[in-house]
């Protein structure tokens, strides 16, 4: 009798044990990758797709400790046929059983939204706003916010310049600050790219190239004059010469006076006193203009080797531009090509 009692409380300690081994070990693997990149990952489960190699899939991509983990949810709450295709937002925050829940509700809204070269942070949160993805109130907060702008390491008072313009996947009601470093995060990929060597040169350097290149987005016409629009702005840069550069003035005019945007310029708009007016104050704007694409930063990141100092206008049809070194050849041609 009194070894079968034993044996009893042999068997009882062991399960225990095995209870608190498992019950430690599923917690252990349940737990988030990260506690705070919190970086949004789209993943797209496809119509069929097996729950093991959805959760080979996470796993791969580093967003859950242990796909065998995942599997044994499915087995034990009896629903692993029910995982609904569709895209979904995941990030490294979110523990394995969120995501496998997720995945099972079908929870996986996501809405495209398109942001275009050149535009400002203004238009862009009507664009976010219209699609219902953030407000335009928390999305321009967000952009001014000093802890995102010292996250990114940006020599700036604002992340104008930096929301890489590009089509994105966000689902509705999102905080403005993840939508924000989401596309400050795209934007330092895509410069990764154009200019490998962009963390070797400092913050404020790579700053004033953005704000360079966001004048060239609102500039060029035709992307082989891209590089040679840089130029000319370099060119007087280095000689302490104005920019003038009528997109500017645009920007004061729609951005800060927040009027419609004009037809033509006159001598009172390049007159307006403003620390963005080019043709009155020297060296660049104290922010970018605009959210410049790649076309506009590799230009300013590879300029052409030229000796200009100005262009106008040659063909509104065409969007060529006449180049010139003398203000002689510039004015001559403004004559010829503006009348036209």
């Amino acid at each position: 009798m009194k070894i079968i009692m034993k044996l009893i409380i042999a068997i009882i300690f062991v399960f225990v044990v095995f209870i608190f081994v498992a019950a430690g070990t599923f917690y252990c693997y349940n737990l988030p990758v990260s506690r705070s990149d919190d970086e949004i990952f789209i993943v797209e489960i496809e119509k069929g797709e097996t729950l093991r190699s959805i959760s080979e899939k996470l796993k791969e991509n580093n967003l859950i400790r242990s796909n065998f983990l995942m599997m044994v949810i499915g087995k034990v709450m009896g629903t692993e046929q029910q995982m609904k295709s569709g895209q979904y937002n995941i990030n490294r925050t979110m523990d394995t059983r969120e995501i496998y829940k997720m995945i099972v509700s079908g929870d996986a809204l996501l809405y495209k939204v398109t942001i275009p070269e050149g535009v400002t942070v203004s238009k862009i949160a009507l664009i976010l706003e219209a699609a219902k993805i953030t407000d335009e109130k928390s999305f321009l907060n967000a952009v001014v916010n000093s802890e995102l702008i010292g996250k990114f390491n940006i020599a700036s008072k604002s992340l104008e310049g930096y929301l890489f313009p590009d089509s994105y996947m966000f689902p509705q009601n999102y905080p403005a600050e993840k939508v924000v470093s989401y596309m400050v995060s795209n934007f330092f990929k895509k410069l990764a790219v154009i200019y490998p060597e962009y963390k070797n040169i400092s913050s404020s350097d790579i700053n004033n190239h953005v704000i360079v290149a966001s004048i060239v987005e609102r500039e060029y016409m035709l992307e082989e004059e891209a590089p040679i629009i840089a130029s000319v702005f370099f060119n007087r840069l280095n000689i302490r010469m104005h920019l003038g550069s009528c997109a500017t003035v645009e920007y004061i005019i729609t951005e800060i006076l927040k009027k419609p945007h004009p037809g033509y310029l006159t001598y009172d708009d390049i007159g307006i006193e403003s620390e963005y007016n080019t043709y009155i104050k020297y060296g660049l704007p104290p922010t970018p203009i605009s959210n410049p694409g790649k076309i506009a930063l590799n230009a300013v990141f590879y300029p052409a080797s030229t000796n200009y100092l100005y262009f106008v206008l040659k063909d509104k049809n065409s969007g060529e531009h006449f180049f010139s070194t003398r203000l002689s050849e510039h004015n001559n041609a403004k004559v010829l090509y503006l009348k036209n």
